[in-house]
């Protein structure tokens, strides 16, 4: 194996497109009205290489239904031309004019820009009114929406910041907390409203002082608005992928009034989805500390009553029909079309499903089974939205990357009709499996029995050289999806594309700080560049990780680098034993943040097993990571002690962290270890790798660390991720 063809192969499977966004607009038909016709436009992300960048496009389809039946597509003309989007931060259409708003960047200004069917209709410099601070365009604060008339604006941006003379001076100097990993430009945000007739910008007042708005739209009839407040006070922790933080659901009425809290005061709260009657928000809703991701109940507020009720639960353990809970953000387009259903994507044991919740009933039904051998075609479903009942969904597998299908949400009766709005770019020849994996009696845990996990193979089609395959074993840390899993977000009337999370999601071996995540059966470009190149890969979802149940997760806490390192060894020996094809004399294991965190223990604990490790910024000493991550919340909780904002480390608090730790057990590493670390991370510090480096070096020991001094903890610049990549092949080909 060369260097060229690694970069080949990667390339390859790296730049294919992703849809990360879907919008869907009726036409007006005049002449036949025994048909309706339909504009289906997606947004794209693609990676590229030349340019070590990520581009952004949109293409369009038209759907027409068949006569008589206008909930059956007859046809999908072909798509029609692709449309960069440069520089777009924020972009939405108006849910009647057609008008589409869009902020971008242009030469150190944002500018807000209003287009028409004529072309540009009005052109605001956001920088030079001076109203604000930068435009958020990330899915846990931004948002872009239309009001009812079309004359307003609602988005959120970073408050100004106050440089009024002091008795010390200007106060630039004054450290500004922020909202931690990815976020660290995220301080103060504001929620801002441009009218289109006077061409001005405000910032609403009356949010109170101790939260950071986000996530904003507008009330009915346009004289208030909604928004989730971040509590910051005494200080903030990272927000970046921890659904567990206290937050609550807020209106603000636009004469300025103080906000009113609309959700309990000692709740984790996100995404709310307003109904198309505008009579009620269904949001999702967690607790706060503890697990930094977990299963969420999904809620519904009536805003004539002002009651509260729990439309879906926290699920302890997989129900018999497969739902295991919600555990993934609410796509912006969740409702149905008379507002009695809500559809939505969510972890389910190894898999990535598509559910409907009927409001009235509760019951959950699965929405993924319409279509003909779909199990067998593909691993993973999810929403991107639906509006007027088209469900526009987001398809993939370990072998068939990410394309679009299409249907009418079924009534009660009827079952569910996909069409392809696009054959898949191409089908690898791959075999994947999905594994079943029971702990033995001894391995149980006491405090939550009987609890199983899984485990994903994939593997080339034809032996490598006519031999038995060598095997990767990749262990995931936290990558959700909170974070929120969608991070291309499509507010309401809003239509926009946020790429960077969602291409962590579907890429690369992406750390992000704990073990509650999932490996779903879904397109994953590392792993699909290492079987091209000839390796057998083990995704494991060790107990702990998303889609099996609440009981899961919290059977973690208290047991990582315990629990977590026999599941994973289990699964590995699981595979192996039903597997021939596979060589148990050469097996290496990679993985990020907690899962480069096992991944060193791993290689510490089973010294003869393991030929090879790769890590990309791992946990190795909790102890002194206490101080250093913007979590440190997790860091207690992982060890099975509660937190609260005041604490001070004990002498116990450490060692419970140390003895966890994989540090303690350097001596015994005999493999090559790989590392790679991320000068700018906030959430493990790149001091952790560079501790293990030297308890490494001290013994002569294999070792090698790449160190990227402008990336964060996610490693995902696209130069980095490339360079990543041919440094872990090339190491595994070389010491396996």
């Amino acid at each position: 194996m060369e260097a060229r063809q690694v970069t080949s192969v990667y390339g390859e499977v790296s730049s294919l497109p992703t849809p990360v966004c879907a919008d869907v607009r009726e036409q007006q038909q005049q002449q036949q009205a025994d048909i309706r016709v339909f504009t289906v436009t997606a947004g794209w992300s693609q990676t590229d290489a030349v340019r070590a960048s990520r581009l952004c496009y949109s293409q369009q389809w038209t759907l027409i239904s068949a006569p008589r039946d206008q909930r059956a597509i007859r046809t999908v003309l072909p798509p029609g031309p692709c449309v960069p989007l440069p520089a777009e931060l924020l972009s939405g259409l108006s849910p009647v004019g057609g008008l589409r708003a869009v902020v971008l960047d242009s030469g150190g200004h944002q500018l807000l820009e209003i287009w028409d069917r004529r072309g540009l209709r009005k052109c605001l410099d956001l920088t030079a009114l001076n109203k604000h601070g930068g435009v958020y365009d990330d899915a846990h604060f931004g948002g872009l929406s239309w009001s009812e008339c079309e004359s307003k604006l609602l988005y959120v941006a970073e408050k100004l910041k106050n440089t009024n003379e002091s008795a010390w001076g200007k106060d630039r100097s004054v450290y500004c907390d922020d909202w931690g990993e990815a976020l660290t430009d995220r301080s103060t945000p504001a929620v801002c409203v441009v009218s289109l007739h006077s061409g001005s910008a405000d910032v609403l007042p009356g949010v109170p002082a101790d939260v950071s708005p986000g996530q904003a739209l507008w009330a009915p009839g346009g004289q208030s608005v909604f928004f989730i407040g971040w509590y910051h006070e005494p200080f903030r922790l990272g927000l970046k992928f921890c659904s567990n933080r206290r937050s609550a659901l807020f209106q603000l009425d636009m004469d300025g009034h103080c906000a009113e809290r609309l959700t309990g005061d000692k709740l984790s709260v996100s995404c709310p989805r307003l109904s198309p009657d505008g009579s009620t928000l269904v949001y999702l809703q967690g607790q706060v500390f503890g697990p930094h991701n977990q299963c969420l109940s999904l809620q519904q507020l009536d805003l004539n009553s002002r009651k509260t009720s729990t439309l879906l639960d926290v699920v302890h353990r997989p129900q018999s029909d497969g739902f295991a809970g919600v555990y993934e953000a609410l796509a912006s387009g969740c409702w149905s079309a008379d507002g009695r259903r809500v559809v939505f994507s969510s972890a389910c044991r190894n898999r990535k499903d598509l559910f409907m919740v009927d409001r009235r009933s509760k019951k959950v039904s699965p929405l993924s089974c319409g279509l003909l051998d779909a199990s067998k075609i593909y691993g993973s479903w999810k929403l991107l939205t639906i509006q007027k009942d088209l469900m526009i969904v987001c398809c993939s597998s370990p072998n068939t990357p990410p394309t679009m299908l299409v249907a009418f949400l079924p009534s009660a009766s009827e079952a569910v009709t996909w069409l392809p709005l696009q054959e898949p770019m191409m089908t690898f020849d791959f075999l994947w499996t999905v594994l079943d994996v029971e702990p033995p009696p001894e391995e149980d845990n006491a405090s939550y029995p009987g609890l199983t996990f899984g485990a994903i193979s994939v593997k080339p089609r034809s032996r490598h050289r006519g031999g038995p395959t060598p095997l990767v074993v990749f262990i995931h840390g936290k990558s959700n999806s909170s974070r929120f899993t969608i991070h291309h977000s499509v507010h309401s009337r809003c239509f926009f594309f946020i790429v960077f999370d969602f291409l962590a999601l579907q890429g690369t071996m992406c750390p992000t700080g704990g073990p509650h995540s999932q490996f779903a059966a879904e397109w994953n470009s590392t792993t699909a560049a290492l079987v091209s190149l000839g390796f057998a890969v083990l995704m494991v979802n060790y107990r702990g990780s998303t889609g099996f149940g609440q009981d899961g997760i919290l059977s973690l806490i208290g047991h990582i680098g315990s629990q977590d390192v026999k599941d994973v060894q289990r699964a590995v020996l699981a595979a192996l034993d039903s597997d021939t094809t596979l060589d148990p004399g050469r097996v290496a294991v990679i993985g990020g943040s907690h899962g480069g965190f096992l991944s060193c223990h791993l290689v510490a604990r089973y010294p003869d097993f393991y030929k090879a490790c790769a890590a990309r910024n791992p946990v190795i000493n909790a102890a002194t990571l206490l101080g250093t991550s913007d979590i440190v919340d997790w860091r207690y909780t992982c060890v099975g002690l509660r937190y609260s904002y005041n604490q001070t480390p004990t002498a116990e608090a450490l060692a419970a962290m140390l003895e966890r730790s994989p540090i303690v057990h350097a001596a015994q590493i005999k493999a090559p270890v790989l590392l790679m670390l991320g000068g700018r991370d906030r959430r493990v510090s790149p001091y952790q790798g560079l501790e293990l480096y030297k308890a490494l070096k001290s013994r002569a020991a294999p070792v090698r660390l790449l160190w990227f001094a402008e990336d964060g903890h996610s490693l995902s610049r696209v130069d980095t991720q490339a360079q990543c990549f041919l440094n872990v092949a090339l190491w595994l080909q070389q010491h396996l």
